[in-house]
């Protein structure tokens, strides 16, 4: 499903980590595009950059590191490298939101996650009091939280990994946001909750017409997931294809090391 023209365009993206004791080019200049409505993976082993240059579309920064943008990130016409922090502000969380890796370090712990769901939509959309609650509930409900009207007020560690995952899935379309970004969505998970997170994604980025930007280590978690996929090494991409045509015919011998170590239940001379 692809809506029409991009709703971001990332053009020369470099980023530049700076810390105490160095300065390292994580990114190094990378192009792609997202249209209105359309999955896009990327895929890559840990360390390549893939959620560097998440954060970098969300201007966010490693904890007691600075930061570099070259290149430009227009999303929806506005360039998101030179905007102020106040009007990124509008955008993070509202227009363009992110579920991270790990929600256990996500959520914060001695708040409810009702709480955490209604100071998203009282920042974003005005709501308060008994309104934001009941939106928070209808969205644990839409996640899948079961009794969502009595767990609203329960406490993240009350919740398993693959329901700490859903609060912030939930968190992140509180705002109907034009894009989510899935940073390792089902790393730590089992392979039921794993297969369960990604058809919870799917069916929300169809029902809402969301573009998706699905980051993983996993050629095995795009397939069926996006259109189209960025591979990427050492801070570049080496290889765009739909994603068809890349499990079908890659190119670059890294992408066809990743697919080689993707498992498979026969081998060649196996019986099948």
């Amino acid at each position: 499903m692809t809506a029409g023209g991009s709703i971001l365009t990332v053009r020369d993206l470099t980023v530049r980590i700076i810390s105490r004791r160095q300065a390292v080019e994580a990114v190094k200049g990378i192009s792609f595009d997202i249209k209105r409505g359309e999955a896009v993976g990327f895929v890559g082993e840990s360390g390549c950059g893939k959620s560097v240059t998440a954060r970098a579309i969300m201007r966010l920064a490693p904890e007691g590191m600075r930061v570099d943008l070259g290149g430009s990130v227009h999303f929806d016409g506005r360039d998101l490298v030179t905007i102020s922090e106040t009007e990124m502000r509008d955008i993070r969380g509202r227009r363009i939101a992110m579920v991270f890796q790990d929600p256990m370090t996500s959520l914060n712990p001695v708040i409810t996650v009702g709480a955490q769901i209604e100071d998203m939509l009282r920042r974003h959309t005005g709501l308060s009091g008994h309104a934001a609650r009941e939106r928070a509930i209808e969205l644990l409900d839409q996640v899948g939280i079961p009794f969502p009207i009595r767990r609203v007020d329960d406490y993240p560690h009350h919740f398993s990994g693959g329901m700490r995952q859903r609060v912030l899935i939930a968190i992140a379309i509180s705002c109907d946001p034009d894009l989510l970004i899935a940073d390792e969505p089902t790393t730590a998970l089992d392979v039921t909750v794993q297969a369960q997170i990604l058809r919870l994604l799917l069916r929300l980025r169809e029902e809402r017409s969301m573009s998706l930007m699905l980051i993983t280590h996993d050629f095995g978690v795009v397939a069926g997931m996006v259109e189209r996929v960025n591979v990427m090494y050492g801070g570049r991409i080496v290889e765009t294809a739909g994603v068809d045509k890349i499990f079908r015919a890659p190119v670059h011998e890294y992408t066809r090391a990743l697919l080689d170590s993707v498992p498979r239940l026969h081998r060649d001379g196996d019986l099948p």
